[in-house]
């Protein structure tokens, strides 16, 4: 069984972000490290992958600069090969021609699922992978809390509000796994010594068959108008209690409308 991953390589959110003056848009210079989210992604293809008895898993990624260190990671993890979209017409490209590009990346690698997380931790739109499984004419799966694949189709328990539900189409499919689906693996000195000889293509825009205008800037139908900071947390309201706490407690959740 053979399955791409999508991942994103993004600034280290322990250091200070920094934003574009121009655009609003968020610096993405130097080294990137693997989304955390996307982690539960790897694994839960490296599980698959074994669990069918063989495949290999393959990575897909859009990063400026060549920049390779997060997909290091994942290939010290035990993904088999990455290939990398890296090219200067793509930066400021918004969700839907970031789909564009995965997209026909992914159509290189003729995947038999296609799995992605949810949403990524510095962007949280959370609408990339949709909008991928529609261009490659698939179905999609989102919120997945388990996976499994058997006789050409996957079934997932999808978290919702209430539980989950239980969905199953057939493959190949693009489904989104949640934080938690599964415990991602540390790579160990092993994997980490053989990720540095593992294939790693990397490929530009025009490589894809894209135009620069449907990428970057010229293509994103998203522009980011304003950036403020977050309002600072207000102090609590102690509540001394004199044998009337609980009263001032339901007032409270009152106020909030959680009762």
């Amino acid at each position: 069984m053979n399955v791409v991953v999508c991942v994103k390589q993004i600034p280290d959110p322990a250091a200070p972000a920094s934003l574009d003056a121009s655009t609003r848009n968020l610096l993405r210079e130097g080294k990137l490290i693997l989304d955390d989210s996307d982690s539960y992604g790897v694994e839960m293809g490296l599980q698959l992958a074994e669990q069918a008895g063989g495949g290999e898993v393959t990575l897909v990624s859009m990063a400026p600069g060549g920049e390779t260190s997060g997909l290091r990671t994942a290939l010290a993890m035990g993904a088999a090969k990455a290939i990398l979209v890296s090219d200067d017409a793509l930066v400021g490209s918004d969700a839907l021609s970031t789909a564009k590009v995965l997209a026909k990346a992914i159509e290189r690698a003729q995947p038999d699922l296609i799995l992605a997380a949810t949403e990524s931790t510095d962007g949280y739109t959370g609408t990339m992978p949709v909008q991928m499984a529609e261009l490659l004419g698939l179905p999609s799966i989102t919120f997945a809390k388990k996976v499994s694949v058997s006789e050409g189709s996957v079934r997932v328990e999808r978290q919702t509000e209430a539980g989950f539900d239980e969905v199953q189409c057939s493959l190949p499919a693009v489904v989104t796994v949640t934080a938690g689906v599964v415990e991602p693996r540390y790579p160990s000195f092993k994997g980490i010594m053989a990720a540095k000889s593992k294939p790693l293509e990397q490929l530009t825009v025009s490589d894809l068959g894209l135009s620069a205008d449907q990428v970057g800037t010229a293509g994103a139908r998203q522009e980011v108008t304003d950036v403020s900071d977050a309002e600072e947390r207000k102090g609590g309201e102690i509540v001394v209690d004199e044998g009337d706490a609980h009263e001032n407690i339901l007032r409270f959740l009152e106020q909030l409308k959680l009762i």
